[in-house]
């Protein structure tokens, strides 16, 4: 081989190894391109992801906020309830006013519990108001929430489910000592068990007894009726509040096991 032929070999291998590392550059020119492109779709998908969610939780609060306001509008709008509005709603449930919620205050001596040989205590038992799930236990040490209210509140009684129109039945021996209309519970009945425990059933209609009346455990007081707007969200309940002179104490302490 002369040296014109050997001189040709060295520039075509040269040529060959450019070639090669210009393919190679190219090559990851390439790749460094197409990394780069997909890191910004990725970014731009993320970022689109966090402003659709973003979004979403914004329209959550603001709805949210719009229930609490309309809620807490209604509980500073709200009336006081007049024995006119009581006689009003009684006449709607059954046409008559007659042997419903004719007094309105009753004497003390009247629900003493002497006379009817009310004994409740300690050891007492109550039925089961109403057949139901527990929505809302009773806390008085801690708050709970409210769903419609949108708060955290102390609550002085059991909130128990159920459907319009189920049976509400005392839960133990009593005297009806008020039937009186709420606006957080609507018609609301108390019974005077003796030595100072009361009982309230809130959320009804349709009231079959009257004050004075003595009723037994088990005798049907009312109906369940659609709750008040302040229990919108929690649906169909009977409100359950129990008192030992005068403050509120745990029903579920002395209801029977089912």
């Amino acid at each position: 081989m002369n040296k014109k032929q050997q001189s040709s070999n060295k520039r075509r291998k040269r040529a060959s190894i450019g070639l090669a590392v210009c393919f190679a550059a190219a090559i990851v020119l390439t790749g460094a391109y197409t990394w780069r492109n997909y890191r910004a779709n990725v970014k731009d998908e993320q970022a689109k992801i966090e402003e659709e969610q973003q979004a979403k939780e914004e329209e959550i609060k603001r709805n949210t906020e719009e229930t609490s306001s309309i809620a807490k509008k209604a509980l500073e709008d709200e009336e006081p309830v007049t024995k006119e509005d009581s006689q009003a709603a009684n006449t709607a449930a059954d046409g008559s006013t007659e042997n419903r919620m004719d007094t309105w205050e009753t004497d003390s001596t009247q629900t003493a519990g002497t006379a009817m040989n009310l004994n409740f205590g300690e050891d007492s038992q109550l039925l089961w108001p109403v057949d139901g799930n527990v929505l809302m236990s009773y806390s008085m040490d801690k708050t709970v929430y409210f769903s419609t209210l949108d708060q955290y509140r102390y609550n002085p009684a059991m909130i128990i489910s159920g459907a319009v129109n189920d049976n509400v039945i005392a839960a133990a021996p009593g005297l009806v000592k008020s039937i009186d209309n709420f606006a957080q519970t609507g018609i609301t009945v108390t019974l005077d068990m003796g030595n100072g425990y009361e009982c309230m059933y809130g959320q009804l209609k349709e009231v079959q007894v009257k004050v004075g009346d003595y009723l037994e455990a088990g005798n049907v007081i009312g109906y369940l009726e659609i709750p008040t707007k302040y229990y919108s969200l929690e649906g169909c309940n009977l409100y359950f509040e129990m008192l030992k002179d005068g403050q509120p104490v745990n029903p579920m302490d002395f209801l029977a096991e089912e």
